[in-house]
């Protein structure tokens, strides 16, 4: 089987998000699995190990009227071969995403992660595409490229990562940057836009989410940002397969973040962790629970619920720390609630990567009340290093974490959007770490609970064979 995985963005090169996690583990598992499976990434000016690359040719890419000039690098890592293609004009810039011109910028890599191959010795039997960021790449497969005989087996997979993000444009796009005449505009346009994810979901083979919940999820308008009616006449072809985490860089046992290792068979590092957390952020070392957060300070990762009950939480016996960026009003809450709790409350506004690692393994408790949530790594990652998830039921979140209430779950979750149920489930935990032999059973069951790529990875591969199939 062979693979070509098109993404924005991968861990180690460039990240930005779970998308960057995604495309730097599962490949790697793909590889160890005996799946020839090749990444091509755009040549960031901010990409990570630009000294290591090989270059290997340069060609031209089609970008509406004009040809747009293409070099190919190259390294492999782990098993798997990453191609990087550069354009400095498009990509030698400040960042990933967020420029005027975004749209054109992914739509010569969308055409370009195609044109490569013609100029390496790979035939693909599946390209699968992440986002909206290489959407157009089913859709070019389809309208320009079937006719040639090392395309026209081809399969395409590709994978909504966060419905959010659709990349809409005006249609004045499609012929002038694109390259898409008016004969097929009705394959990329939707509600009077060009939106490149509904031409991905028009064109490729199979449509995938990364959980099984938020599959079915993206079908209620309440989720899917408007495209609820195209994926319910879609449905035949759309799953979802929960995402997993890389055990090796997530491993306490390893971790040299932290300043005491630790794992499942011996905990004592994770008492000497949560010692140097309180010390990082001036904490009473008096025994009381650390429930955690580590996200983005946005609405919908439920962060309005957390400023509606953050002073019963502490009044409740909890302590609170805080890793996180965001909207300039919950910035100011959280600072102005730790200037209150002296002791009790700990907020770091930005991110430290080294630091989130130190709060996985420091707290007691893992926070993640969202409004929707696609996957979600960081209740895995807490998992990993034994603190205890407290997570809505939604997406990711629903598949990958369950109550405790009935001995043989591995967190705290609650269903509807509201403070009440939130508290009720944070007191619940708090109820449970006050039993320490039942505490310590529990911190044990989420430690062992497998979140790594092995299992996902196997379904990636039936769904590959599965379309290959079609013919």
């Amino acid at each position: 089987m062979k693979v070509l995985f098109c993404s924005s963005e991968a861990s180690p090169f460039a990240k930005s998000g779970g998308l960057g996690d995604v495309a730097g583990a599962l490949p790697k598992a793909l590889a160890k699995n005996g799946v020839d499976c090749r990444v091509v990434l755009p040549l960031y000016g901010t990409l990570n190990g630009r000294d290591g690359l090989e270059y290997i040719t340069n060609f031209s890419v089609p970008v509406g009227w004009r040809n747009q000039y293409c070099g190919l690098f190259q390294t492999v890592k782990d098993g798997v071969t990453y191609y990087f293609l550069d354009n400095e004009y498009y990509f030698k810039r400040g960042g990933l995403y967020g420029f005027y011109d975004d749209g054109e910028r992914f739509a010569f890599f969308s055409r370009a992660c195609l044109e490569l191959l013609f100029h390496v010795d790979f035939a693909p039997d599946t390209i699968h595409c992440n986002d909206w960021q290489t959407a157009l790449t089913p859709v070019y497969l389809n309208l320009y490229y079937r006719h040639i005989e090392k395309f026209s087996r081809i399969k395409s997979v590709f994978t909504i990562h966060n419905i959010q993000y659709q990349g809409k444009y005006g249609l004045d796009i499609l012929e002038d940057t694109c390259g898409i005449g008016w004969r097929d505009a009705h394959i990329v346009e939707y509600d009077g836009c060009a939106n490149f994810m509904k031409g991905a979901i028009e064109s490729a083979d199979k449509v995938t989410t990364v959980s099984p919940t938020y599959a079915q999820e993206i079908l209620n308008p309440w989720f899917s940002h408007g495209l609820d009616g195209l994926l319910n006449q879609k449905q035949y072809k759309l799953c979802g397969i929960l995402n997993g985490i890389d055990v090796d860089v997530n491993n306490p046992k390893t971790d040299k973040a932290l300043v005491k290792n630790y794992d499942v068979k011996n905990m004592k590092g994770k008492a000497a962790c949560k010692k140097a957390l309180c010390e990082r952020f001036e904490l009473d070392q008096d025994g009381s629970p650390i429930l955690a957060m580590v996200t983005r300070l946005v609405g919908h990762k439920g962060v309005d619920l957390v400023q509606e009950i953050a002073e019963g939480l502490v009044q409740r016996g909890l302590q609170l720390v805080i890793l996180g960026t965001g909207e300039h009003a919950y910035e100011e809450f959280f600072w102005n609630l730790a200037s209150r709790h002296h002791g009790r409350v700990g907020v770091h506004i930005g991110f430290d990567t080294k630091l989130a690692q130190q709060i996985y393994a420091g707290a007691d408790m893992f926070m993640m009340p969202s409004k929707s949530e696609p996957c979600g790594l960081a209740q895995m990652v807490a998992c990993r290093y034994g603190t205890i998830p407290i997570v809505r039921e939604t997406g990711g979140l629903r598949d990958s974490i369950h109550d405790s209430g009935d001995g043989q779950g591995n967190g705290f979750t609650f269903a509807n959007y509201t403070a009440h149920d939130l508290y009720g489930a944070c007191s619940r935990a708090k109820d449970g770490y006050e039993n320490p032999e039942g505490w310590g059973i529990l911190v044990k069951r989420a430690m062992e609970c497998d979140f790594s790529w092995e299992k996902s990875a196997k379904q990636y591969e039936a769904l590959y064979e599965e379309i290959q199939e079609y013919w």
